[in-house]
């Protein structure tokens, strides 16, 4: 049996848990050490319940070969700790993930400034703009956004990641081909196509409550610090920020109103000592000696107030309304040529980034990241079926 199934083995056995799993490799050396083990060796490296024992006696490899087969009809790839790719950020954890699974572009993590960015499920329009602009400019500036694709700020902070023209990692509390929330759907598959998504579990586990803040750990481990917007009282952010803390990760915080229960959480850590937060800057400036390669400029200038981000309409689609003829030729005469051709295909109708892109010949991230500055200085508003319009 080749040394993955018995990483698989292990790591898919049910009622062990992780941190007896971690204690029997750090004893026995290997999961072959653990598979061929004897009782005694597996009770002197950890207390282990009936249940896990009845486990390790079981040496079928079935559900490793489930999870390969699945993994091979869901494109998805499998990174073990024994790889010479697992980041050692997450190896030199407490109970780390034996086994990540992955779909998108593998990253170099150690060599790279990243950054958590978590908050609230329910956020505030405040939260969701603060969210979205702080990601545009720290992924602009050389930081790698990681969060959890979780609804509300999470999917905001990919969002603006992915708008700059930069990737961006997801770590799921599912298997990486399971998209949850369902909502999601286009960011996921945006996500995969210019970032990465990652997982501790196997293709086809449904998203259930303990996965997500065991996840939390993951995006905390791979990152040199965490990101706070928003965040009540109990929320998983506040989750994340613990790990962090734990793992000796720095914690930014964003302030918000004195009266906004959403931002309780942000306050409290920022009386504790994690660093204030009101611009990219803060956190870039925090780590440009450590990265100079990959922050060597400051945040690009964009304006202090966005407008609300939003979010995919939930009914269906308007249909298409008849395009109206405007020549705008005088009115985009003082914006940057590729602005222009942005400005122009749109004309007066409402028209997806794909089709802008189509239109213009333009590059996606150059298109996706025209039209972030647009929207941001109100020149162009997002309507129901994420298209644009040029506010005339």
């Amino acid at each position: 049996m080749s040394a993955l199934k018995y990483w698989l083995w292990l790591s898919s056995m049910r009622g062990l848990g992780q941190n007896r799993a971690a204690a029997l490799i750090d004893a026995l050396g290997t999961p072959e050490n653990v598979y061929f083990a004897g009782e005694d060796e597996w009770r002197a490296a950890a207390e282990i319940p009936e249940q896990a024992l009845a486990g390790l006696r079981d040496k079928s490899t079935d559900r490793a070969e489930r999870i390969l087969e699945l993994c091979d009809r869901t494109n998805t790839k499998i990174l073990t700790m024994q790889d010479a790719a697992y980041p050692e950020r997450l190896r030199a954890l407490h109970a780390p993930p034996f086994v990540l699974y992955y779909k998108g572009q593998l990253l170099s993590f150690d060599e790279e400034a990243a950054l958590g960015v978590v908050g609230t499920r329910n956020p505030t329009p405040y939260g969701q703009s603060v969210a979205l602009k702080l990601s545009y400019q720290l992924a602009a500036c050389g930081m790698v956004i990681v969060s959890g694709m979780a609804k509300g700020l999470d999917a905001s902070a990919h969002m603006g990641a992915l708008r700059a023209g930069k990737t961006t990692v997801a770590v799921l509390g599912s298997g990486p081909d399971v998209i949850y929330p369902a909502e999601n759907r286009e960011l996921y598959e945006d996500i995969v196509a210019a970032g990465l998504i990652l997982s501790e579990y196997p293709p086809g586990t449904r998203g259930e409550g303990p996965h997500f803040p065991a996840r939390n750990r993951i995006i905390s481990g791979l990152s040199l610090g965490v990101l706070l917007i928003e965040a009540p009282p109990g929320s998983g952010a506040l989750i994340t920020a613990s790990h962090a803390l734990e793992q000796g990760r720095d914690v930014f915080a964003v302030p918000g109103s004195i009266d906004s229960r959403e931002s309780a959480g942000c306050h409290s850590l920022i009386r504790e000592g994690a660093i204030l937060t009101t611009c990219a800057e803060d956190v870039c400036s925090e780590y440009r000696a450590l990265f100079p390669h990959k922050i060597p400029q400051a945040a690009p200038n964009v304006p202090r107030h966005m407008p609300r981000v939003k979010t995919p309409p939930t009914e269906p689609e308007t249909p298409e309304e008849e395009t109206t003829v405007i020549d705008l030729t005088e009115r985009v005469k003082d914006y940057e040529p590729d602005r222009q051709r942005i400005l122009l295909a749109i004309g007066g109708s409402a028209m997806s980034a794909d089709e802008i892109i189509e239109v213009t010949g333009l590059p996606a991230p150059l298109v996706l990241s025209e039209l972030t500055m647009l929207e941001l200085d109100g020149t162009v508003s997002q309507v129901a079926g994420r298209r644009y319009i040029f506010n005339l």
